[in-house]
């Protein structure tokens, strides 16, 4: 197997936890690490399938850097919002997974 077919199973399996994670977390500040998470597996996969080309084909290394820029503009605003909801509800669960009082 060539590096960039690893590469590309690496980022495929990161996306996997990543899905999983967000699925499985209850807490919003879980289920944001879990969007960067697949959002660095998909990073991946196209970085790798880019390199299979000969030259490599350079405008998904250019949408890979766009789209690292956006994640931590998006991470950011997420967590602001996140923390403006923890000050105001004094939790950080949605209300549908709270439990019943």
């Amino acid at each position: 197997m060539t590096p960039p077919i690893i590469y590309a199973f690496a980022g495929a399996a990161i996306l996997c936890v990543g899905l999983f994670a967000f699925l499985a977390a209850r807490h919003v500040l879980r289920r944001i690490l879990a969007l960067n998470i697949m959002g660095s597996g998909v990073f991946m996969m196209l970085v790798a399938l880019a390199a299979r080309t000969d030259p490599p084909d350079p405008i998904p290394h250019a949408l890979v850097l766009t789209g690292i820029v956006v994640a931590v503009c998006v991470t950011a605003l997420a967590l602001a919002l996140l923390s403006r909801m923890f000050a105001d509800e004094g939790s950080a669960l949605l209300p549908e997974d709270r439990e019943p009082e």
